[in-house]
């Protein structure tokens, strides 16, 4: 109606014209659904290619490219339903001519896009009577299940965390224990380099040693354990950090792509709404650029939607399997470390069973001062005699003053 008597509005995007030769599938279809054409708009589009068919697996078309022909036939003036019955009517393969539209993803990333993809992340975690409760739209409701993996992947992380604490603790604890032992290895030795008496010396000095070998397991026991805790940190602080980190970039290409498909449908909404009327948008009377952006950032959000989506689920896949295969390798290592340190250690204190330890005490360390007791003997002899003198003087000065007052 008025598309001729307007220029068209390029919005400063380029086209080139080209060609492409697609064969048809079983359904006589080559995998897209245009828009545009008479009577309001000057030019048919592409508005979507849909995957696993002629046109996705070739390539070359893509949303908002202008058909300009279809085989020898020129769409120019005819309707879309007109164009797609000339496109049914081809039997085998099908030639589309075509102007490219060359659009800057850039150009169509709007305020209003932004706006529609924060609204998205606000209300992705809001059910459907909270999201009425603030007049939301339910169009931008799109609970995804990757989110729940997202809070397993926390709770993993949780689990995981406390292992490496408990681990922590538990190493620690049990190299104290270990200097412990260091510790009476060196004391049971000290005595049994001073202790006079041979049985008693050796036998000492064997504790000592038997000691200083459960030393010797535990260091090995902390050396087979403390890469158990390096494995257990390199999936915590590495492999769960950079899931979540790519499970992030997935949702934000999400939330674009869906902000694209809610823009599509209000612009739908919109000509929809000025049809009905009997009226035409000065944008689809001037070639629909603007919408035709749109579609295309529409498809590339989301291509880069479903590469991040694949890549979610590989992921999330093998880190699954890495956590359960690693929880059973990790604890098998742990109860084979345990088993092998006290296997040592019994056959350690097997070897050393050395209690009672006999002693003679006459001759042992405590029997060092006996020469001393000897001649305290002699002193305390020496004090007797000297007592029983005093007595005898006393008595013979009694005497003596009897025989004076007499």
């Amino acid at each position: 109606m008025y598309a001729d008597e307007l220029e068209e509005d390029t919005m400063g995007m380029t086209v080139t014209s080209g060609a492409a030769t697609l064969n048809k599938d079983d359904q006589n279809l080559i995998g897209i659904s245009i828009g545009g054409g008479a009577p309001y708009c000057p030019c048919v589009y592409v508005v979507q290619v849909f995957d696993n068919t002629p046109a996705g697996n070739d390539g070359t078309l893509a949303a908002g490219d202008e058909i300009v022909g279809v085989q020898t036939y020129s769409v120019k003036g005819r309707s879309r339903v007109e164009v797609a019955r000339m496109i049914q009517s081809v039997k085998g393969a099908v030639t589309i001519k075509y102007n490219k539209l060359h659009a800057d993803p850039k150009q169509g990333k709007t305020l209003d896009i932004v706006l529609k993809k924060i609204k998205h992340k606000v209300v992705e975690s809001m059910d459907s009577s909270t999201a009425d409760a603030l007049g939301l739209s339910r169009a931008i409701l799109c609970n995804d299940s990757l989110l729940k993996k997202l809070q397993e992947l926390e709770r993993t992380a949780h689990v995981y965390k406390g292992m490496v604490e408990h681990s922590k603790r538990y190493l620690r604890s049990f190299l104290n224990l270990s200097q412990c032992h260091r510790a009476f290895g060196d004391v049971f030795s000290g005595i049994g380099c001073r202790e006079p008496q041979p049985a008693a010396s050796e036998a000492f000095s064997q504790l000592g040693e038997a000691h200083r070998n459960i030393q010797k397991a535990a260091i090995v026991f902390f050396n087979k354990v403390k890469p158990i805790v390096s494995d257990l940190n390199t999936f915590l602080h590495k492999a769960v950090p950079d899931t979540r980190l790519t499970l992030k970039k997935y949702l934000d290409a999400k939330f674009e792509y869906l902000s694209y498909c809610l823009k599509v449908k209000e612009l739908d909404d919109e000509e929809q709404s000025y049809t009905a009327l009997g009226e035409c948008l000065y944008r689809v009377e001037t070639g629909n650029y603007e919408y035709r952006l749109v579609l295309r950032c529409r498809q590339l959000a989301r291509v880069r939607f479903a590469k991040l989506r694949s890549d979610v689920l590989v992921k999330l896949e093998l880190l699954d399997q890495k956590h359960v295969q690693d929880i059973v390798f990790q604890l098998q290592k742990l109860v084979s470390a345990m088993s092998v340190y006290h296997t040592e250690c019994h056959e350690v204190l097997k070897t050393a069973q050395l209690f009672p330890i006999e002693v003679d005490l006459s001759k042992s360390t405590f029997g060092y001062g006996a020469q001393n007791l000897n001649d305290d003997e002699d002193e305390d002899d020496e004090i007797l005699n000297e007592d029983e003198d005093d007595k005898t003087i006393q008595s013979e000065t009694k005497n003596d003053l009897l025989i004076g007052l007499e």
